[in-house]
């Protein structure tokens, strides 16, 4: 069982609390400490709904975000290899409501009004958004390997003009921001053809503000376009979404068409499946991190939690006691830019912890700043000492489970096999080209390699690494990699190259140039046949030896 205590000697803590999972933890941690500060200051009616249970102990969640036909559904089919109930694929815009895709002993639907009082699933607060939001949202539920481990929301396919905005009837800028505080990865997904960002894609993403950690893009269809068409594409989207998107890092974007069909421009396709591993890569290890990233975002809660509470407790302090109510409440919401700048010296808050002024202007129109609650300095000191000391344990209990645990991985669908048997990712490319074959790669093109070998004045059948150096150095390879194809070809370490040394030098700088990492050791199906061991004579040495 693990623990985690404040006292360096071990044992419980003051609290006498002792967690046997990082889970566990979290949710003790916010029921006790953070709960009441944001109860206290309204934090659920400004910001978000509070967490419960299921929050804490859910699989980690995939969100699709894009426009229309850009093959989000078809996405989801692709990981799954399987098609899930209530799936509907077309160029037209078919997904009208948000599916989440779980896993379940027993495939059918859960439609949304019953969704949201299973206290099993992390969405009972989506019930604030209404019917006219749980009409068009369902659970998905089948028997799917790839579930077990993860689940994925599907969305609606965003459109374009004020028209489509009106007509859902719920706040999906709202929603999006929702799912997004407790999602382990955003997904956005753009078509090759369609690169523009409507107004209201960019009202989606901008509500994933605080979450730029957890954004991917993919550049889906880019089979469908040539070479010189896809770098174009490629710079046009970081152009566009370089507008949306306000952060100094240059957002991940992943190509590659993510469906079971023929590519119909193989130009690229060594591309397509590196940057489609990547991404497997990305989704495989949520499973792995998914208790640093309900860590991760505890904190960042209880950072605007303290934030919202020295706002609330400042407009309290400065509202009259009998009269001119009204005109106070008027003249500190059009003060609120300069509050913030009181609080974050008075403080020493980031001014990145502070919530959006324009948007906390049109909240606090609603309510009565005489009714706000004073400053209460134990509920933050309690959440300050959290932060400082619990979070530190459970630090070292997400290690520690990390290395008593097998890795977590997710499997089945298409990450199935992804990295076994011929056609995984890099077989039979680079230095493992001709693990497989009888003879040795490198004989292949040695005539070629030994023209150029007695050119160097061998002496008894070696080179010098003064005279290998100038041949090799044609390649205009840095030092530090001709040094290291040194070191992996000079097999038997007399600091000279025989025919055989020098072919597997040219061959490892080949490689290099052709764009593949070289090994640390020397694979042994690449090592020259006359530096190889004879296990015949090795056995006939150590019978004479008995």
């Amino acid at each position: 069982m693990f623990s985690w205590a404040n006292k360096e000697q071990g044992g419980r803590n003051k609290d006498s609390e002792m967690f046997q999972t990082v889970t566990e933890g979290l949710q003790s941690l916010y029921t006790k400490k953070l709960f009441p500060l944001e109860e206290t200051y309204l934090f659920h009616d400004f910001h978000s709904p509070a967490l419960e249970a299921a929050d804490f102990q859910s699989k980690p969640m995939v969100l699709l975000v894009g426009q229309y036909s850009t093959g989000k559904t078809t996405f989801i089919r692709y990981l799954l290899e399987q098609d899930f109930p209530g799936m509907r694929i077309g160029p037209e815009p078919t997904t009208d409501g948000f599916i989440a895709v779980m896993y379940g002993e027993n495939e059918g639907v859960i439609p949304g009004n019953a969704l949201v009082v299973d206290p099993r699933k992390p969405f009972r607060k989506l019930n604030a958004f209404g019917n006219a939001f749980l009409n068009r949202f369902i659970c998905s539920q089948m028997p799917n390997q790839v579930l077990q481990s993860i689940s994925v929301i599907d969305t609606p396919g965003i459109l374009s003009g004020e028209k489509q905005r009106i007509s859902r009837g719920y706040d999906f800028s709202e929603v999006l921001r929702w799912f997004g505080e407790r999602v382990d990865r955003i997904i956005l997904l753009f078509d090759a053809h369609k690169l523009d960002i409507s107004d209201e894609f960019s009202e989606a993403i901008r509500a994933f503000r605080g979450q730029d950690d957890k954004i991917r893009v993919v550049l889906n269809k880019a089979d469908q376009v040539d070479t010189q068409q896809l770098m174009r594409v490629y710079g046009a989207l970081m152009w566009s979404l370089g507008k949306v998107i306000n952060t100094p890092e240059v957002v991940r974007v992943y190509l590659g068409s993510f469906w079971a069909k023929p590519l119909q421009n193989t130009d690229n396709r060594r591309l397509f499946e590196a940057e489609t591993q990547d991404l497997f890569k990305d989704i495989q290890s949520l499973p792995r991190n998914a208790a640093l990233r309900k860590l991760n975002d505890l904190i960042k809660r209880a950072r605007l939690a303290k934030v919202h509470a020295y706002i609330i407790s400042y407009l309290k302090k400065e509202m009259p006691s009998l009269f001119g109510k009204e005109k106070k409440k008027e003249e500190l919401i059009n003060r609120l830019p300069e509050i913030y700048c009181i609080l974050q010296r008075e403080h020493h808050i980031s001014a990145g912890d502070f919530p959006n002024v324009t948007k906390m202007q049109e909240q606090l129109q609603n309510y009565d700043f005489s009714k706000f609650p004073s400053l209460k300095m134990k509920l933050i000191d309690s959440v300050d000492k959290m932060l400082a000391n619990k979070i530190a344990g459970l630090m070292s209990m997400i290690r520690e489970e990390e290395r008593n645990q097998p890795t977590q991985m997710v499997t089945g669908g298409a990450f199935e096999g992804s990295q076994d048997g011929p056609f995984g990712h890099g077989y039979e490319e680079g230095v493992r080209a001709g693990a497989d074959a009888e003879d040795w790669i490198v004989s292949r093109d040695k005539p070629k390699y030994d023209e150029i070998f007695y050119t160097l004045m061998p002496v008894n059948g070696r080179v010098s690494g003064a005279n290998a150096k100038k041949e090799m150095m044609n390649s205009r390879l840095p030092n530090s990699v001709l040094g290291k194809i040194w070191k992996l070809a000079d097999c038997d370490h007399d600091g000279m190259l025989d025919d055989e040394e020098f072919a597997l030098a040219q061959h490892l700088i080949k490689i290099k140039l052709e764009g593949f990492e070289l090994p640390n050791d020397l694979p042994t199906h690449l090592l020259p046949p006359s530096h190889r061991k004879d296990p015949t004579a090795d056995t006939l040495f150590n019978h004479q030896e008995d």
